[in-house]
């Protein structure tokens, strides 16, 4: 008898569905996170906290891969969120962190990062893995990448997922 290996995987959900999907997935015995922040919100007549989703329409769930049409069929799921092919495995640090942030700060935003001409990037696959490149042009979900580490520029057309901005 093996023992299934469990993974964090992300589904997306109907809009405004985190909180239904993440109740739905606890009652079918299946574990989840569906990060929440607490946040101020101002009506016209009183101020009030609220929790709202973190990652708006994402919710994590861990579960092993012969589970995941399990996962599908829950209500208000509507995949899981696919990088390269395969359903996007997050790692388990990564759940943590934002665990230890959320309890650690209010009023949290997640912002994606947003690519840019003239950026700075690490490439994270392929044959100038780890090399670092700057932005030259942005094609839908491709982007020209000048990687000049060689002494040469070569310019490289990379999928968007699979570059990591460089932190200044």
């Amino acid at each position: 008898m093996s023992i299934k290996e469990k993974k964090w995987y992300v589904v997306y959900t109907k809009p405004r569905w985190e909180k239904k999907v993440y109740n739905l997935l606890v009652e079918k015995g299946i574990e989840g996170y569906c990060p929440l922040n607490r946040t101020r919100k101002k009506w016209s007549d009183r101020v009030k906290w609220i929790e709202e989703p973190l990652f708006k329409s994402y919710v994590f769930v861990l579960v092993a891969e012969e589970d995941q049409t399990a996962v599908r069929m829950i209500n208000g799921v509507v995949n899981f969120v696919y990088w390269l092919g395969k359903p996007a495995v997050v790692k388990r640090e990564e759940i943590e962190t934002i665990r230890k942030f959320l309890h650690d700060y209010r009023d949290v935003e997640a912002v994606p990062f947003d690519l840019r001409e003239n950026t700075q990037v690490t490439i994270l696959q392929g044959a100038f893995m780890d090399k670092k490149g700057v932005v030259r042009k942005i094609i839908n979900n491709k982007v020209q990448v000048i990687i000049g580490c060689i002494g040469y520029s070569l310019v490289a057309v990379v999928d968007k997922s699979n570059l990591m901005m460089v932190e200044k």
